[in-house]
């Protein structure tokens, strides 16, 4: 009997143990889609979506937008990288993309490749503002004449403010994205690394928001993780960001240990997404102070494309800074 016990005191504690254990490599060098399902599972909800299959619903409070909430833009190697306060933010930020149901709200879609942000950007004299990609779109199509996005994705800012680290509080009302749209232009500027296949947003020029904030702007670098997770110290910003495989080595796709049912997942109330079509929260809690610190520019070219135009009629925007948003209650991590 005590060998028994002793036998099962031991599985239990393998079993511990490798649920503890950082998640490796496959032999192909990537890491598959199951960090995603155990590291997100904790903090919302795994679900089978139409046309996008395993997709994932943040448990979050009222008014919550991607790039938006829980977080702030820093300038990196890569360009403008969103700093998220979220402690699962190193992956729904930086991997894959974000649509938006009517129903259940904002849904995070993986995807395999990292980047500073997945976002198209737009500016003009006085404002600079961005918008999540949706699933299944690259950067060369989301540059393209035909593709859009709704006028309440965006988030606009004046110039100055674009790398404030409480830069919730300066959010432009979405009531005035669509005026702001037709005054702005995209910004068709990536940033490909040396050596690499990839290309990454870059957001808007250093030289501008410089010119607008009257200071040089101070740039942190990305530094890679071991395990899930980030964290924004001095002048590193320190990211779990792995070469991403969607299938095992053995072939086998992975899954979420737990899929919850689309029709018993809590819908959004009609206020929340009113609220989220309004204005984002303010930061959670931050486990680690937020600074910018000096550092390299990085290598970011400047692509200049026949789209890259002015759009729409020449209306006169306010170029006053916006009333401060008054703060509430922090969505939940």
């Amino acid at each position: 009997m005590k060998t028994i016990i002793k036998f099962f005191a031991i599985l239990f504690i393998l079993n511990l143990s490798t649920g503890l254990l950082p998640h490796k490599a496959n032999a192909h060098g990537g890491v598959s889609f199951q960090v995603f399902y155990d590291e997100l599972s904790p903090y919302g909800s795994w679900v089978n979506y139409p046309e996008h299959g395993y997709a994932w619903i943040p448990s979050v409070g009222a008014g919550f937008s991607p790039y938006g909430s829980g977080g702030h833009w820093v300038f990196t190697q890569f360009g403008w990288t969103w700093a998220s306060d979220y402690s699962w933010g190193w992956a729904p930020f930086h991997y894959g993309r974000w649509l938006y149901d009517p129903l259940y709200g904002w849904i995070w879609v993986p995807d395999t490749v990292w980047g500073p942000a997945w976002v198209l950007w737009r500016t003009s004299p006085g404002y600079c503002g961005w918008a999540p990609i949706k699933p299944g779109v690259s950067i060369h199509i989301a540059y393209g004449p035909n593709y859009h996005i709704p006028p309440d994705w965006w988030l606009f800012v004046p110039n100055q403010y674009i790398g404030s680290a409480n830069i919730n509080e300066y959010y432009g009302p979405r009531s005035n994205n669509s005026t702001i749209i037709n005054n702005t232009t995209v910004v068709n500027r990536t940033y490909k690394p040396e050596g690499s296949n990839t290309e990454y947003v870059a957001g808007p020029d250093k030289a501008t928001i410089e010119k607008a904030t009257g200071k040089p702007i101070k740039a942190v670098t990305v530094k890679d993780s071991d395990k899930p997770g980030q964290r924004l110290r001095g002048e590193e910003l320190s990211l779990y960001r792995p070469q991403m495989v969607r299938a095992e080595d053995n072939g086998e796709n992975p899954a979420p240990r737990k899929v919850t049912d689309l029709k018993d997942v809590k819908p959004a109330s009609q206020s929340d997404m009113n609220e989220s079509r309004r204005e984002p929260l303010t930061h959670p809690k931050q486990e680690e102070p937020s600074s910018i610190a000096p550092g390299n520019d990085g290598d970011l070219k400047a692509q200049p494309s026949s789209k890259d135009v002015e759009v729409g009629p020449d209306r006169s925007i306010n170029q006053s800074a916006p009333r401060k948003i008054r703060k509430e209650k922090s969505p939940k991590r």
